[in-house]
This record gives C-alpha cells, structure tokens and sequence, in this order.
C-alpha cells in the first residue's frame, strides 16, 4: 500500500502536467518513462512515502542510470522529470526538506547542430518546381519552415486561421501550448498564395472530411510528420543533397544560423524560434563562427587548404 502511494503521487504529477502544463504527449511519455525508472528505484531504495525521499535517493538514482550505461544527455532528461515531480510534490507539501539541494547536472558536450549552406538551402527549395497541387504544397512548406524556422509539429499542425497574409505573420503554437507571432518573408508568402488558391482546394476535395489545417495530404487529410519526412527525402535526393543531411530540424537550424550570419539579433531569432532560454539560441553563434573559421581555412593566403594547394603545384 506504501509503494503505492508514490506511484498514486507520481501519478497524480502527471496527470496535471497533462491538463494543467499543457505538456505534449510526447514529453508526458518521456516524463512517464524516467518516473517510472524513479520509482523503482525508490522502491528497491525502501523508499514507502514522498516524504522519504532524500537527496542520497535522487543521487543514488543518477548513479544507478550512468551505471546502466545511459549517456550524460539520457540521464540530464532524466534528472529534469525528477526535478519537476519533486518540485511539486514540495508544492503540494508531500515533501519537507530539498531532495535536490546540491544535485548536478551531468555534463554533456554540445554538439553543433547539422545546417545546410545557404545555396544547398536554395536548391532543396527549387527542387519543388511545377504548378501541381503536391508541388505547390511542398514548395509552399519547405518556404515555410526555412523562412520562418517552424518546427515540422508546428508546421504540419498549421491551421489556417494561424496566417495573416495581410500582415504577413504567423500566430503560431508552440511547445507548452505557448503563442508566438513569426514572419514570413516575400518568398513564402508568395508560395503560400500559390498553394492556397491553386493546389489546397484541389486536395481539399478529395477529403472525406473537411480539415482546417494549411498543409494537406493527397487524401485532403492534414498533412503527418512522417508524410513531410518522406516528401522532405525526396527533395533532397533530386536537389543533390544526401538525404541523411536533410531533416525538417536541420532547415530550422539553417533558418537560425542564416539569420544570425546576416546580422540579426540573438534575442529576435530567440523568440522567432520560440526558445524559453537564451542559451538554446546561442549554440547558433557557434556555428557561425565554424563556418567562419571553415572560410578561413578554405579562402586565407595562410589558411590550411590554400596552403595544400600551393604543396601540391610544387609537387
């Protein structure tokens, strides 16, 4: 019955994560994964009531992941989850004292996200080329989510009351339900007035069922992840591009960095993106400055490839 009050307790977390947060079903799943990890752990611990828990369980438990194997970014989600649940069980004064006092988050390095130059960028968008209602749509999205740094569950969910052509915005929901207003440039908009008065209501009837969403299916459904993912491969093969370099997240980071090498303002890409932190947008400076270190090495009289060049001529 003790046990069960923890899972009843981690339960009850949950379900007003769900209702109350506004979480994705996705993050509730992960969430409900690491807890449950948690929990047994707690239980194999002798742990019968929330308000046993102490620090030496939560560490013991970051102990035991990083003993299992689990990468320091596995274990930093994990460590996130406990965190919230605890948080709250505080909140709900299930819990006295700070089971997280002096708690650290594993270290992980930061890899720098995958981008697109900006041509290889251009030419995946002008592989959807043509005036049928499948290329108008795909040319429409890949303008889309490169001009406006969307991510593909942002995208494919659009409804079209989220668009304002006169404005040119987009009111769009991101993570935790939270509401942003991002906008489109000439070039998408342009795409979007193509699809929207000659390919969506083309698609549109062959619909059982009326769908509010922008981008639709050749069933006049609303568009998948998976069905973007797919047409998204393809482009990518006919632009020349490996398809392992191409994923609807990549053109978000091509969308961030291109923006940050033109000049734009951390914080404005910061909130087009929908970033709660700062330090999330940042990584983006970073890959800016490989870039430039990259045409340094390529370009400079003194830079590594230059020089090579100069070696073999001699040779």
């Amino acid at each position: 019955m003790a046990e069960g009050q923890v899972t009843a307790a981690i339960d009850a977390f949950l379900a007003m994560a769900a209702v109350e947060r506004g979480l994705s079903a996705h993050t509730l799943e992960a969430y409900g994964r690491d807890l449950a990890r948690f929990s047994g752990h707690l239980a194999h611990s002798g742990v019968r009531v929330p308000s046993d828990v102490t620090r030496a369980h939560v560490s013991g438990f970051m102990v035991q992941l990083e003993a299992e194997g689990l990468g320091a970014r596995s274990r930093a989600r994990a460590l996130v989850s406990v965190r919230r649940l605890l948080r709250h069980w505080q909140r709900e004064g299930l819990v006295r004292d700070d089971p997280l006092h002096g708690i650290a988050t594993p270290r992980m390095s930061q890899p720098l996200p995958r981008v697109l130059r900006p041509d290889e960028s251009a030419a995946l968008i002008e592989s959807a080329a043509g005036d049928t209602p499948l290329v108008l749509r795909d040319r429409a999205m890949l303008e889309v989510l490169y001009g406006c740094g969307l991510r593909v569950s942002e995208l494919v969910c659009l409804p079209i009351a989220a668009l304002d052509r006169r404005a040119g915005v987009l009111r769009v929901t991101g993570k935790g339900r939270k509401e942003r207003i991002v906008p489109i440039g000439e070039a998408a908009l342009a795409a979007l007035a193509a699809w929207l008065e000659r390919g969506r209501p083309v698609l549109a009837r062959t619909g059982r069922c009326a769908s509010g969403a922008v981008f639709l299916s050749n069933r006049g459904a609303a568009m998948t992840r998976q069905n973007f993912f797919d047409r998204l491969g393809a482009l990518a093969l006919r632009a020349g591009i490996a398809r392992d370099r191409v994923s609807p997240h990549v053109l978000r980071h091509a969308f961030a960095t291109d923006l940050l090498e033109g000049g734009a303002d951390l914080r404005a890409v910061q909130a087009m993106l929908g970033h709660a932190d700062l330090a999330t947008t940042q990584i983006y400076t970073h890959v800016t400055r490989s870039r430039l270190r990259d045409t340094v090495e390529r370009h400079h009289p003194r830079g590594e490839g230059r020089r090579g060049g100069r070696r073999e001529a001699r040779s």
